[in-house]
C-alpha cells in the first residue's frame, strides 16, 4: 500500500500542474520527483510501523519528516 503510494507520487509529480489525458508516457524521467504526498506517506508508515503505545499520536511522526523535508511542496 505505502509503496504503491510512493510510486505514484513519482511518476506522477512531473505533471502535477501540468495534467495530461495520455497514458502513453515515459514512468520516470529526469523530472520526476517525491513531493510532500511521499514524505507525509513515509511519516505515516514510520507511524504504523513504530508506535507501539496506541496513545502516541501520529502528528509528531508527520512533523518530525516534514522538517526533514521542508522544500518538498506543501500546499
Amino acid at each position: 500500500m505505502f509503496l504503491g503510494a510512493i510510486i505514484g507520487d513519482v511518476v506522477g509529480s512531473r505533471f502535477e500542474f501540468d495534467n495530461i489525458k495520455t497514458k502513453d508516457f515515459e514512468l520516470v524521467t529526469n523530472e520526476s520527483c517525491f513531493t510532500d504526498d511521499t514524505v507525509l506517506t513515509i511519516a505515516v508508515m514510520d507511524w504504523c510501523i513504530h508506535a507501539k503505545n496506541p496513545k502516541v499520536d501520529a502528528s509528531s511522526y508527520l512533523q518530525k519528516w516534514a522538517r526533514k523535508y521542508p522544500y518538498a511542496g506543501y500546499g
